[in-house]
């Protein structure tokens, strides 16, 4: 080895891997220390999106989440005339599972800039325990107050719909009076109901709606609730199902309550038979109907069961509608 070479290039080829093998546990050891206090976290867990909010024309539009739920076995709910191979194969096509569905819950709060007005109230203190009936809190979190809501309008008196009417016994919404159809009332409230198998939706009418009948205001087809917000006959889910136009500065849009019930089985197909329509052909009818409008005017519609937060369009297939959620359309 020649006297004149410098101390670096004496070094052994062991050394010198030795000394970068020390090197890299070195520059390791923060990494792992990091990871050794995340694992060491433990998860936060799912915390669901409250409300969505957006403006169309001159009204604020916000969405609120009630909660959700998980269905088992979509097809004794969804295309109960169709089968289980065919409704599994729908979904499975739609890259969503064929066994089970998520079924969410999504109450609207327009303000007109007069009124601020509440369609639907959620399940109320009886979907809590299984994380439902949360529109209050996602009312005071998108920041609202109860004494806020001057008018509720029911768009059908099923439970998930009427259920946050009242809390603790008391009106939920004190200061606000009530819309609904004219049908729809009428059909609920009477004791014809009871020994059939509307009794039960009888029962949570009777609980929940009569006693506030002195401050409803009954409307049919064409009704208005305020100027820019008109009832449009939609019956079948119920008797007396109704869903709402909204139109402020030539901007419209419709909340279709419960025309469809998924955003794939009912729109793909609307023919396939829902277990809780109540007139299954008339539902299906209304349907088409509805959706035809909203696809040839490309209209933005929310739906009560849509995927929160559950404002979205459809454009026609060769059978049904494809479901495209809103994303910035109604930001511009």
């Amino acid at each position: 080895m020649s006297p004149d070479r410098k101390p670096f290039d004496r070094l052994s080829r062991r050394t010198l891997f030795k000394t970068a093998s020390l090197g890299a546990v070195a520059l390791a050891a923060p990494q792992l220390m990091t990871r050794a206090a995340s694992a060491a976290t433990p998860p936060v867990g799912a915390m669901p999106q409250a409300f969505s909010r957006f403006t169309l024309g001159t009204f604020e539009v916000t969405v609120l989440n009630d909660g959700g739920r998980i269905g088992e076995k979509p097809w004794e709910t969804f295309g109960t005339n169709a089968g289980q191979a065919e409704v599994e194969a729908l979904l499975a096509a739609n890259l969503l599972p064929g066994d089970k569905f998520r079924n969410g819950f999504a109450p609207v709060l327009v303000n007109t800039g007069t009124d601020l007005v509440l369609f639907d109230t959620g399940l109320g203190a009886n979907g809590r325990e299984g994380g439902m009936g949360q529109t209050l809190t996602a009312l005071a979190a998108s920041g609202y107050t109860p004494e806020q809501v001057t008018i509720v309008v029911i768009t059908h008196m099923h439970g998930d719909h009427i259920g946050g009417l009242t809390e603790n016994g008391a009106p939920a919404f004190p200061n606000a009076r009530y819309v609904t159809a004219q049908t729809e009332f009428d059909f609920w409230s009477s004791a014809d109901r009871m020994g059939t198998p509307a009794e039960n939706g009888h029962k949570g009418v009777v609980a929940n709606v009569v006693p506030l009948a002195d401050k409803f205001t009954f409307i049919g087809d064409g009704g208005a609730v305020v100027p820019g917000i008109t009832g449009m006959a939609a019956f079948g889910h119920s008797p007396g199902h109704m869903v709402y136009r909204l139109e402020s500065e030539g901007r419209g849009l419709v909340i279709t309550a419960d025309t469809a019930n998924h955003f794939v089985l009912s729109l793909q197909r609307p023919d396939w038979e829902v277990r809780f329509d109540m007139d299954k052909a008339a539902a299906a009818a209304t349907r088409k109907a509805v959706f035809d409008m909203i696809a040839t005017e490309r209209l933005p519609f929310i739906g009560y069961h849509m995927p929160f937060p559950a404002v979205g369009y459809v454009e026609k297939m060769d059978v049904g509608y494809r479901w495209v959620p809103e994303t910035y359309q109604l930001d511009i």
